[in-house]
């Protein structure tokens, strides 16, 4: 079963959204569970303040207290602040998704108008379809641009066939290390630089492994697939021209017809999406920025309030608090044991916190992690049309089981992008009035205008650094969208300001259903 371009946007904006709510959920979580310890802390001073007034002297006790009691009153007046600056924080992070929802309803709309103008030229140029089909210099140029581009279809496959052969059969030579030894060192030819011994004992290994006889073989061997790809090269040059051509035939005939207002409108919307796009990073970096400072204030890492909590915390810990509560343990009055036995209670309360931070922080980070790789994913997505609705994905699991793997860390976010692009197709009519000669999908040849009813190339268009695969793109029209290909080696192009480009994908789960 298919999803249309649209629609798997839609999921992954869902996915998107449930990740950031898990995030904010966290955050809060971790915002109450360090004001919890803060005020287990302040607890079991008021208990060990009740200790003292039952185990020890006045002078001795008034010593005591006024250590703890200092370090509380500072620890609460900074509870108190501590609230204040993670709700401002927590304020930062809804406004930006206020700013990101009503960035894409913004977007949604142009998307809308842009369908709207792109049926109503689709429809005006079914009506023209068959004069313009018929015009005999169209025709002819439509026939050369299929053949400029099976041209360049074939000298595409000698060249991956070339390389292939060099790979396999450069094999004994790159594994021959005394051959290599001399390849690198350039003997034999003019860059070649030693002085008379070393030339002279790297003739003698020239001559136990044939150098001489070897060599011209694998610089042929080297050599013929660079040639080969620059006149693939060339040819993909030829065929952009010769589409380019038609395109403009094709422009030419709609906006005779009446279309130009109708292409300029839709031109015009495209350019708000593509406004908009860049808006949504910029929304998108500021959202992230106010996270991770919600993550800060949420996980205790204002450094007054690290500051005041820890002042706390060693209060607690000086010698004579440990020797009071010892002695407390060693007698057997109810007082003590009731004050005791709160004070473990407390400390095993504020442990069991301590542990859920740990494991809420460690979550918090991995979901800010794949956030940001969907982010990627969704940039890519939209730069390269797929959301477009001639734009159709053979597998449904993309945004199910697939969907499911990559949050959970399962596969890679270049794993699943690149099955995005595998799995992705475009229905007749790619360029943005309906024109361009077919150029295939995965080896699916079609035939994208309406007038050309005849026509459109039938080669199986190979997996290139060129083609990638990946068929003609609405961006733009003609070969423009094709030719360029998938990022290689699952690279992503969106701009990301202080990235660290980190990107693990250890195992985790989510909540919220993930």
């Amino acid at each position: 079963m298919s999803i249309r371009g649209p629609q798997a946007l839609a999921s992954l904006d869902e996915a998107m959204r449930d990740i950031r709510r898990e995030e904010d959920e966290i955050s809060k979580r971790l915002a109450r569970s360090a004001e919890r310890i803060a005020k287990i802390k302040e607890g079991e001073a008021e208990l060990f303040r009740q200790l003292a007034q039952l185990r020890l002297d006045p002078a001795i006790q008034g010593e005591l207290d006024g250590a703890i009691s200092s370090a509380e009153i500072r620890a609460r007046d900074m509870l108190k602040n501590h609230a204040k600056d993670v709700s401002q924080a927590e304020q930062a992070v809804a406004d930006r998704d206020a700013d990101l929802a009503r960035l894409s309803a913004e977007r949604a709309e142009a998307r809308q108008a842009y369908e709207t103008h792109q049926t109503e030229l689709q429809a005006l140029a079914a009506e023209h379809s068959a004069a313009i089909a018929h015009n005999p210099v169209f025709a002819a140029k439509r026939r050369r641009a299929t053949e400029l581009a099976e041209i360049a279809a074939q000298s595409m496959r000698k060249t991956e066939q070339a390389e292939a052969d060099q790979d396999a059969k450069g094999k004994p030579y790159r594994d021959d290390p005394l051959f290599m030894y001399l390849w690198k060192a350039g003997y034999g030819t003019a860059s070649y630089r030693a002085n008379n011994l070393v030339r002279y004992l790297d003739g003698l290994v020239a001559s136990l492994v044939g150098f001489h006889k070897a060599r011209p073989n694998f610089t042929m061997l080297n050599e013929i697939p660079l040639r080969l790809r620059e006149h693939a090269e060339r040819q993909i040059e030829n065929a952009k021209a010769a589409e380019a051509e038609l395109d403009a035939m094709e422009q030419e005939a709609i906006d005779t017809a009446g279309g130009k207002p109708i292409r300029e409108a839709m031109e015009a919307a495209q350019a708000r999406i593509d406004a908009l796009d860049t808006q949504i990073v910029a929304a998108e970096d500021q959202r992230d920025e106010a996270a991770k400072a919600l993550a800060r204030f949420s996980q205790g890492g204002d450094p007054a309030f690290e500051s005041a909590l820890s002042q706390l915390v060693t209060a607690l810990g000086r010698e004579d608090i440990k020797t009071l509560l010892a002695e407390a343990r060693q007698t057997r009055t109810a007082q003590d044991d009731t004050i005791v036995a709160q004070i473990d209670d407390a400390r095993a309360r504020a442990k069991d916190e301590e542990a859920e931070t740990r494991e809420q922080k460690e979550r918090l980070k991995t979901l800010a992690a794949r956030r940001r790789e969907l982010e990627d994913i969704q940039w890519e997505f939209k730069k390269q049309r797929f959301d477009d609705p001639r734009s159709s994905f053979g597998e449904d699991k993309l945004v199910g089981d697939l969907l499911n793997d990559f949050l959970r860390g399962g596969i890679s976010a270049a794993s699943y992008w690149d099955q995005w692009q595998r799995s992705q197709n475009w229905s007749a009519g790619t360029s943005d009035w309906g024109g361009g000669v077919g150029l295939p999908n995965n080896g699916r040849s079609q035939a994208n205008s309406p007038w050309r009813d005849q026509g459109g190339s039938t080669f199986n268009w190979p997996d290139s650094s060129f083609g990638g695969g990946s068929a003609k793109s609405p961006r733009g029209g003609g070969f423009g969208g094709g030719w360029s290909g998938r990022p290689s080696g699952g690279g992503f192009s969106r701009p990301r300001a202080g990235s660290s480009g980190n990107r693990k994908t250890g195992g985790f789960k989510t909540g919220g259903g993930f």
